[in-house]
């Protein structure tokens, strides 16, 4: 008579230790870990670290080298089919070109078929791939191509006009092809002859597989090592964790030259075994036509691309005039930016179970992961439960910011860091091995004084060593790890410490708010930076005017109130946008992978005489209201306090 009471109880105590202890999400997590570590390991005793022999395997075995591989506009390859094309393509580089093992060949190409051959092909003879953004020309394409010391460039013949003679006489020794379809039809004319494995023999995890460059936001791209340890695991655990399977199709329009798609997305489906679908370049209004001409189940995000998706008009059958948003098979948005703001309207809109978002810098030695089904995770980064902490917790740590030096505060009498309260935002670290940074942490090749200044010692005890990663970051009491902001980009007003992507939170939940970016300006006679938001707006938010008169877009005078009456609502006085800034749709600068930016905006500040045909406005008596050069005056000559 025991059993009826003692199972019920039982029950009910497992499940408050897994609410309470995130017991079940720890399990996930550690059953994608495990085996990806075991699988290292064994692939490191058979020599067989190199990625290209996962393709090769899924090519020769006979439950897989007929399942399509690769899809791409109106064109599939089985695995088979993408390995005989890659030995092909090896060949060429190898014969025809003369690369050797251990060079490395720049790749200059949107998202294609030829691209993907391309770069499995270098793999093939122990070469390996620097990944050029397709947007760059001039002074930053030279730089990149430099820092690689590439010595052959292959271009799409879509961005060869990039590839001006300034350039090209600029690196004289450097050899640019265009990569038409006479030449694609010459590499496809070579033998299929495997390369010997002793062009891929005794590499080392920590060896390059390829580079991959920063964003160069605030400078010029750095390219950042992916070593094959890091491709291998990125790889490998993600596709576990998320539950990737063979019968999966994994949709990117994000671009390969970038380590969200090149990892997260293309590594990850051939780790899976399973199918990887690509358009050239992401197009809000072709996302989803894509999305189900290609049948994915897996859909890619970075930085504001459910935001744009979000802003588009429903997506109507031309003929029948149904509604197709939620007509797809999409099972899991797995990628990193995804706002609060529009979290839960884009699951909602197109009917998106699960919503995977991770944190992770192209050069970094760790990660945050979020599999979030509900709202007890939504808009966090990452978390973990007590297990996981346990075992992997020690590796990394968030500590409190000194903002006027950006850098981790040091206590005075100690001279070690201290550790933020939980809740509380701080720089995230990641602990590094102290004897042997570089089996970790490989930084920017050829950049040594760039990759020092990403490792931190004496951190928390003499001689330890963490990796920076110039990001705000807090952890709550339950375990979830949400992004506050990059360091540089949270400014101080009223002595008070503002994160820009908090208060972009707010203004984007606002419903004439289509898009926003919140930054500090300097303004006369004031210390500190005040707050401006840079807000693309609803058109019913907006003054109508007709062709001739169509301007810079002029927000009506109720928008206006109610911006100024919703953002009072939802944030403490100081972290108030005193500012706003009207741009029209598409106005807001974005990298290639739809991340804000905000350097222009942010030295261009209030002053008219740099805000172009933008109108600004600023927070008056409970109203944003016309900011003009009378006002900029005032604020000069010292009459006006903020």
């Amino acid at each position: 008579m025991i059993y009826p009471v003692t199972v019920p109880a039982v029950a009910a105590a497992a499940a408050y230790v897994n609410a309470r202890f995130l017991a079940y999400y720890d399990l996930e997590l550690l059953r994608a870990i495990i085996p990806t570590v075991l699988g290292g390991a064994w692939k490191r005793y058979r020599d067989r670290v190199n990625l290209f022999y996962q393709l090769e395997n899924l090519a020769t075995t006979k439950s897989s080298e007929n399942r399509v591989f690769l899809r791409f506009q109106d064109r599939a390859y089985t695995y088979a089919q993408a390995y005989d094309t890659v030995l092909r393509y090896a060949n060429w580089l190898k014969n025809r070109r003369g690369i050797k093992r251990g060079d490395l060949v720049g790749l200059d190409f949107q998202n294609t078929d030829t691209f993907i051959f391309l770069f499995l092909a270098t793999w093939a003879i122990g070469a390996s791939p620097a990944l050029l953004n397709y947007n760059l020309t001039g002074n930053p394409l030279i730089h990149c191509v430099n820092k690689s010391t590439a010595r052959l460039v292959l271009v799409d013949p879509v961005v060869a006009s990039n590839v001006s003679e300034d350039v090209r006489s600029a690196l004289g020794d450097v050899t640019f092809e265009v990569v038409t379809p006479e030449l694609e039809q010459e590499m496809l004319a070579m033998d299929n002859v495997r390369p010997a494995d002793e062009l891929r023999s005794g590499f080392k995890d920590e060896d390059i597989a390829m580079l991959i460059y920063t964003s160069g936001t605030t400078g010029l791209p750095k390219p950042a090592i992916i070593s094959w340890a890091k491709a291998a695991t990125v790889a490998n655990f993600t596709f576990r964790w998320l539950g990737t399977n063979v019968n999966d199709v994994y949709y990117t329009a994000m671009p390969l030259y970038h380590s969200t798609a090149m990892l997260l997305g293309f590594a990850h489906t051939l780790a899976a075994g399973a199918t990887f679908a690509i358009s050239r370049k992401f197009s809000t209004s072709g996302f989803w036509n894509d999305v189900r001409k290609h049948d994915a189940t897996i859909i890619q995000y970075v930085g504001e691309t459910c935001r744009y998706l979000l802003s588009a008009p429903p997506n109507l059958d031309p003929v029948t005039g149904e509604d197709l948003d939620r007509k797809h098979r999409v099972r899991a948005a797995f990628g990193n930016g995804l706002r609060p703001d529009v979290w839960n309207r884009f699951k909602e809109r197109f009917g998106i179970e699960t919503i995977a978002e991770f944190y992770g810098a192209t050069e970094g030695t760790f990660a945050t992961w979020n599999k979030s089904r509900n709202d007890f995770s939504m808009g966090a980064v990452g978390r973990s439960g007590s297990l996981y902490n346990l075992i992997l917790g020690r590796n990394v740590a968030i500590v409190e910011v000194d903002h006027e030096t950006e850098l981790p505060h040091r206590d005075p009498k100690t001279g070690f860091c201290t550790r933020a309260p939980r809740g509380e935002p701080g720089e995230l670290l990641f602990r590094l091995p102290p004897g042997d940074i570089n089996s970790r942490f490989q930084g920017y090749y050829g950049d040594k004084e760039s990759t020092s200044k990403k490792v931190m010692r004496d951190v928390f005890s003499k001689g330890d060593a963490w990796f920076r990663t110039g990001d705000v970051l807090r952890w709550d009491n339950e375990n979830r790890v949400y992004f506050s902001d990059r360091i540089g980009d949270t400014f101080r007003w009223k002595s008070e410490n503002v994160s820009t992507a908090e208060v972009a939170q707010v203004v984007g939940l606002h419903p004439a708010v289509l898009e926003c970016n919140v930054y500090g300006v300097q303004v006369p006679s004031h210390e500190g930076r005040a707050g401006c938001a840079a807000v693309v707006l609803n058109p019913s938010g907006l003054v109508q005017t007709s062709g001739d008169e169509a301007r810079a877009p002029r927000p009506t005078d109720d928008t206006l109130k109610s911006l100024a009456e919703h953002v009072q609502r939802g944030l403490p006085k100081y972290a108030l946008p005193l500012f706003l800034r009207v741009v029209p749709e598409g106005g807001l600068q974005t990298t290639g992978t739809n991340k804000q930016q905000k350097h222009n905006l942010r030295s261009e500040g209030v002053d008219p005489a740099k805000t172009g045909e933008d109108e600004v406005f600023w927070l008056r008596n409970g109203s944003y209201v016309k900011f003009g050069v009378a006002d900029w005056k005032e604020l000069n000559g010292g009459n006006v306090k903020l």
